[in-house]
């Protein structure tokens, strides 16, 4: 992470008993300030908007095994109510990207006819492929924190995964909140005895639950992804807050852009739909991107109030660095082993005595 170039401001605000605050909270109000001023400047030295691009690739990677999981979990509830689901997605989702994402979760219902081991083992395939996605925003993570990755592949594959999966329930959660509105929210208030009422101030409700779980699961990715020894996991950071805020805004003018300006179909033809989708999906990670940089900034504040230098990188301490000592023993190997071929090399007279 380059220096943004706040150095005398922020060595004003050490503690000099360097006593770390022990979470944002404990933070003052102009360490906010500065924090949300670095993460801005960060964008182009982190080079967030390239990183974006690369989350975008392996997002659409993901997209086709993750729909494969995430409609194999629906299939829990029962056929019926999976299709009940599938359609209440095309009345959510706006434009192109509605469409697109319909066709994807149609496909891979449709690819669901293998049944036993071999479906098994092919949720469980599909499921590693999705997790791709986590992997690479993991390395996009540690370049943010300026750290690098010292977690052997035995404890890195397990959080893919494990951050994949919870993924996958996050958004199951999040359909069947979208999905319980309307016929479908009276008919199950009143399967449980509740009134009309309760069935009216839940489709309020439904949409700040709905961001919750959507911030819930950008905190476990936060907390998760970096090769970073960090406080006690929160279900909800400062970031993921700020990522869901951004998101909603910038969804909002890109679809009025979309609706109002832009010239996809001339330009694209049969193509514009999904170039759509992949912009949107390209804002959406950039989003992501900066409220993982925020809550990279606040650790950095953080250290910065103990009297930390605020050029001193890493500013975090690692959670682990086998994989980072086992490279290094091998560089020195490898400069020890040409050294001594030099050594053991005849002089250039020699040879050519």
């Amino acid at each position: 992470m380059a220096d943004s170039g706040a150095g005398d401001r922020r060595s004003e605000s050490a503690d000099p008993h360097g006593v770390r605050p022990r979470g944002p909270a404990d933070l003052p109000r102009r360490s906010w300030q500065r924090t949300l001023h670095r993460a801005v400047q960060q964008i182009g030295p982190d080079e967030l908007t390239d990183r974006a691009a690369a989350l975008t690739y392996y997002g659409v990677l993901a997209i086709f095994p993750g729909a494969l999981v995430l409609v194999s979990i629906l299939g829990l509830l029962g056929k019926s109510t999976t299709q009940t689901l599938i359609d209440n997605v095309g009345q959510v989702a706006p434009g192109a990207v509605k469409s697109f994402t319909q066709k994807v979760i149609d496909t891979a219902q449709s690819g669901r006819g293998t049944a036993g081991v071999a479906a098994i083992v092919g949720i469980v395939l599909a499921l590693w492929s999705a997790s791709g996605y986590v992997g690479a925003f993991m390395r996009c993570s540690n370049a943010i924190y300026g750290i690098g990755e010292g977690r052997p592949i035995w404890k890195t594959a397990p959080v893919r995964v494990a951050v994949t999966l919870a993924t996958v329930v996050g958004l199951v959660a999040s359909l069947v909140i979208v999905v319980v509105t309307g016929s479908v929210a009276r008919q199950a208030g009143q399967l449980v005895g509740v009134g009309s009422t309760a069935v009216t101030a839940w489709s309020i409700a439904k949409w700040p639950v709905l961001l919750i779980i959507v911030a819930a699961m950008l905190a476990l990715l936060y907390w998760a992804s970096p090769n970073v020894k960090q406080p006690r996991f929160r279900w909800l950071s400062p970031g993921a807050g700020l990522a869901v805020l951004i998101w909603l805004v910038a969804s909002a003018l890109f679809a009025v852009y979309v609706a109002n300006f832009a010239s996809y179909n001339k330009t694209y033809g049969s193509l514009a739909g999904i170039i759509v989708f992949l912009v949107w999906l390209w804002i959406t990670n950039l989003a992501v991107l900066l409220g993982a940089e925020f809550d990279a900034e606040l650790e950095h504040e953080r250290a910065i109030q103990t009297g930390l230098p605020p050029d001193t990188e890493p500013f975090v301490v690692p959670r682990d660095t086998r994989k980072l000592d086992d490279e290094q023993t091998r560089a020195v190997d490898r400069a020890a082993d040409l050294r001594a071929r030099d050594d053991d090399a005849p002089p250039d007279d020699a040879v050519g005595d």
